[in-house]
């Protein structure tokens, strides 16, 4: 499983907690996961990573937080059936059935595909658009569920750029 080196609002919930800095991150590549996925807009940054809720009804954040800007192509992130493609609370959704439990779901993709479809990984869903992230930062929120209970979307993505902070006497320059 793969565990993140965080230094924002980023990892898995069994990473360290995050350390609390001011300063600019320096962004390194952590080791590839073994994971069948890939990004749904190529971008392998996590702006804001996953929160597990205390129980089923909990704040928590189901999903992670891909930047991409308005417009941009989401794609499958891994071959299944388009389960829903639709409007959810006035957001645009995108879900995938994978097959034996598994089910992905990109928030905030004008959806190009129907539900029934056949997709393969790659291959364009739909489009960025406003929803979950604020306007000012326009995003894909990837969520994943196993058997209809939501996890942790990081561990089937290959490697993330995480941010890594440094002490200011560390800066470049």
């Amino acid at each position: 499983m793969l565990v993140a080196l965080s230094g924002c609002d980023v990892g898995t919930n069994q990473s360290p907690d995050p350390p609390a800095a001011a300063h600019p991150a320096t962004t390194i590549i952590v080791g590839e996961a073994a994971a069948p996925w890939v990004w749904p807009t190529g971008v392998r940054v996590v702006e804001r990573g996953w929160e597990a809720p205390a129980d089923d009804y909990a704040a928590g954040h189901r999903g992670i937080d891909v930047p991409a800007a308005f417009g941009t192509a989401a794609v499958a992130i891994d071959d299944g059936i388009v389960a829903f493609a639709g409007s959810v609370a006035g957001r645009p959704v995108v879900t995938i059935d994978h097959g034996e439990g598994l089910v992905s779901t990109l928030d905030s993709v004008a959806p190009v595909v129907s539900a029934g479809d056949s997709v393969q990984q790659g291959s364009v869903v739909g489009h960025v658009a406003v929803g979950h992230c604020p306007a000012s930062s326009p995003c894909v929120h990837l969520g994943a569920r196993v058997d209809d209970r939501y996890v942790d979307p990081t561990p089937y993505l290959p490697a993330a750029e995480w941010p890594v902070l440094l002490p200011e006497s560390a800066w470049p320059g």
